[in-house]
């Protein structure tokens, strides 16, 4: 998966909780901050100072203009680095950032750094040197998700969302290289979501986070998504619409891939060029049945008998027409029409 897929929903988040996000990592910042009077993202014009590729891609660099309690207005650059290995420029280039937004703009930049690397040693806070009795440098303030390695209870009951961004990270750690015990941990994060009494902007942005940092081999995917759906079938929550499209993109990411993955196993067995594609596409029929069964299920109640049987034994160009009429379908009739 390439960079923009991990910029993206980490960019969501921000931008939509951003006074969570500077109340959990950055607390002492926070609360110099006055919430009460609007904060603007300054996404052109601090594109427009770190456009050099030599500096390296930046994954998710925000500058934001944000109100002070003392009156003042002051431009926060705010700095995630997300790289999962270590960075001997990043000091450089925190420093470099800061001093290009003073020098176009005249006005004091808080640099701030949150790293979400492995490495438990590497903890960049400064960048300096002198030249003949001239010292210039910067020292900015750094969080590291290690750090909370230790509070992974506390983690998972606080009611800052990002409490569990936090959790999904240390935990996509622990499993690494071992997909089943992922499964259960983004299983048991998803769970704890639905728990939250918290709004549909909020849920749809932190599901979307999560999803993607604890990223699992595509047939365990569909499997987390239909079990999500029966949850939310449970809690009968107010943005369902928006949790069955993030379901439907994982049908059209995921069940091809799972049905190739399986068909490979069967044809494998076989023998036979034959045995691989009706392997493929048993296993692709087999996990999109099964996700389009819990999506009607959760949107229109416990399906009879006949209706299973109807999904258990369509072809795939059946099962992709019933989910396209499922997207503005209101009732079953609905979804199987001209079928």
């Amino acid at each position: 998966m390439d960079d923009d897929d991990f910029d993206t929903p980490w960019k969501e988040a921000v931008m939509h909780h951003f006074p969570e996000f500077m109340a959990f990592y950055f607390p002492l910042a926070h609360a110099a901050i006055d919430w009460s009077r609007p904060y603007t993202f300054l996404d052109q014009e601090f594109s427009a100072l770190t456009c050099d590729a030599e500096l390296g891609k930046r994954l998710l660099d925000k500058l934001v203009s944000v109100h002070l309690h003392d009156g003042g207005e002051q431009w926060v650059l705010l700095h995630l680095e997300v790289q999962g290995w270590r960075d001997t420029d990043f000091a450089e280039r925190m420093f470099v950032y800061n001093y290009r937004v003073y020098d176009r703009y005249h006005r004091a930049v808080a640099s701030m750094a949150l790293l979400t690397d492995g490495g438990k040693r590497w903890r960049p806070s400064s960048f300096s040197y002198r030249l003949l009795g001239c010292t210039v440098g910067i020292e900015f303030p750094v969080v590291k998700l290690l750090d909370f390695a230790d509070r992974l209870d506390e983690l998972q009951w606080h009611e800052n969302p990002f409490a569990l961004v936090t959790l999904a990270h240390l935990q996509a750690r622990q499993t690494r290289g071992s997909p089943h015990r992922r499964r259960t941990a983004k299983l048991r994060l998803t769970k704890l979501l639905y728990q939250r009494d918290w709004d549909k902007r909020r849920i749809i942005n932190l599901y979307r986070v999560i999803d993607w940092i604890m990223r699992l081999p595509q047939a365990l995917e569909v499997r987390v998504a239909y079990v999500a759906l029966q949850l939310e079938r449970r809690r009968t929550m107010p943005y369902i619409s928006s949790m069955e499209r993030l379901c439907m993109e994982q049908w059209r990411k995921h069940g091809l891939e799972e049905g190739r993955q399986v068909g490979w196993q069967q044809g494998r067995q076989e023998g036979r060029q034959e045995g691989r594609q009706e392997g493929r596409q048993e296993g692709r029929q087999e996990g999109q049945s099964a996700l389009l069964t819990a999506l009607l299920q959760q949107r229109f109640g416990e399906l009879d008998a006949a209706v299973r049987t109807r999904l258990l034994t369509a072809d795939e160009s059946q099962l992709s027409a019933w989910a396209q009429n499922f997207v503005g379908a209101a009732s079953l009739e609905e979804v199987f029409r001209d079928s």
